[in-house]
């Protein structure tokens, strides 16, 4: 059992990187939620593609820019850190160069140009956890991992909210948030590099012998695709329930999404450090029940009565928000308490992968759900994240108990 953390606002700041950095991740973060929850209306609206044309344009740009996680991986674990994590914006500006320069009907640019944004966006994750692992570590690196995600979470909220105030203004408006995106990862990318955070494979390698290559994980990786699930609850599956199935205002869905939002970017760091006191296997387990007790709690909601079914699914969300900030505080973590540092990268880009795809796999899964009525989608989430936590609880750390291991993966993991 670890002892609790307690982590000062400037210390955590200095663990995540220093106060270009979080100026850098902010400005990723706004610019991100500028465009992201618009792009499929880009497509359609300036495009002129239709819907599901557009929709699977952005999934195919989506999974194939997981393609590139093993090059990144194994680019980070020749120690670049700060140039990774600024690479990743630069792709996006690309991205975004390319969309602003499709003409309208032009399928494949557009596919194109959601490759390149896909490719930012898979690879960004696994390179800030590089980058946050090798500046803290133990519990501090954990909590400013927490303190890297709430912050992000606000500027994709600011961005989503300051784009959506823009939308008067039609394809003009959209076209210019385009644009402003681009030169806030631009901006991003200039920051993170300033940064210059790099580490030294030679030395990772010599302290790591004893551990040898990357762990394994397999349990904890086929788990984690049904855990992101929980991520696209709020954005997918309850908007789904309430309008179409439910029949209740749009109201409900779009406070669900802020209260997400706003407890999030509130209790990532609280509830993170609150939980450094037990080991993250079985935080990231106990995640698991949260989650799966939510879903359960989702399916007696949507039996209720007329009036009574919309403020009891807005009341479950907020335990199942509970449930992705534990995933989200114990999970990255987890993953670079377990890696040996000179294979980090690897291990983490892995990760990323069964993330990516969960994310991508999760909308289709969910809509093929939801007709077959409320049992059929929330009792099969609920059983299968319960067997995935129950996998993560019982799945062996290799190379933990070698001796030689690191002291932290076999006090803290």
């Amino acid at each position: 059992m670890a002892t609790t953390t307690r982590i000062q606002p400037r210390s955590l700041v200095r663990a995540s990187g220093g106060p270009r950095y979080a100026v850098a991740l902010a400005v990723d973060a706004l610019g991100t939620g500028l465009l992201r929850p618009f792009l499929l209306l880009y497509g359609v609206t300036v495009l002129r593609l239709s819907g599901p044309t557009s929709g699977i344009a952005m999934t195919v740009g989506v999974v194939v820019g997981l393609v590139c996680m093993p090059a990144v991986g194994r680019w980070l674990d020749r120690g670049a850190r700060s140039t990774v994590v600024a690479a990743s914006m630069l792709v996006r500006v690309l991205g975004v160069v390319v969309l602003l320069a499709t003409p309208a009907g032009h399928v494949w640019l557009f596919a194109t140009a959601a490759l390149f944004l896909g490719i930012g966006n898979q690879a960004w994750p696994a390179a800030h956890a590089a980058l946050v692992a090798t500046i803290a570590h133990g519990r501090e690196r954990d909590a400013a991992l927490a303190g890297g995600r709430a912050l992000r979470n606000a500027g994709l909220g600011v961005g989503a909210l300051l784009a959506t105030a823009c939308m008067a203004g039609g394809t003009t408006a959209l076209q210019a948030l385009a644009a402003v995106t681009g030169l806030a990862y631009l901006t991003a990318a200039a920051l993170a590099w300033s940064v210059h955070v790099y580490a030294h494979p030679a030395v990772a390698a010599a302290r790591d012998r004893a551990d040898g290559p990357a762990p394994r994980m397999c349990a904890l990786l086929a788990a984690n695709v049904v855990y992101v699930f929980c991520l696209n609850v709020p954005e997918i599956a309850l908007p789904l329930v309430l309008v179409t199935q439910m029949h209740a205002s749009s109201v409900w869905s779009g406070a669900i999404f802020v209260t997400n939002t706003v407890l999030v970017v509130t209790l990532q760091v609280p509830v993170t450090v609150l939980m450094s006191r037990f080991s993250r296997r079985s935080v990231l387990a106990l995640a698991g029940v949260v989650l799966a007790a939510s879903y359960l709690g989702f399916l007696v909601a949507t039996s209720l009565g007329h009036g009574w079914s919309a403020p009891a699914v807005a009341t479950v969300s907020v335990v199942c928000t509970i449930g992705e900030i534990i995933y989200a505080g114990s999970a990255t973590a987890l993953v670079t308490a377990l890696a040996p540092a000179h294979v980090l990268g690897r291990t983490l880009a892995r990760f990323q992968l069964s993330t990516g795809f969960g994310l991508a796999v999760s909308p289709a899964v969910i809509t093929a759900l939801a007709p077959h009525g409320p049992a059929a989608l929330w009792g099969s989430l609920a059983a299968t994240t319960l067997l995935s936590a129950s996998a993560v609880a019982t799945e062996k750390d290799q190379g933990r108990r070698r001796r030689g291991c690191r002291r932290e993966a076999r006090a803290g993991a």
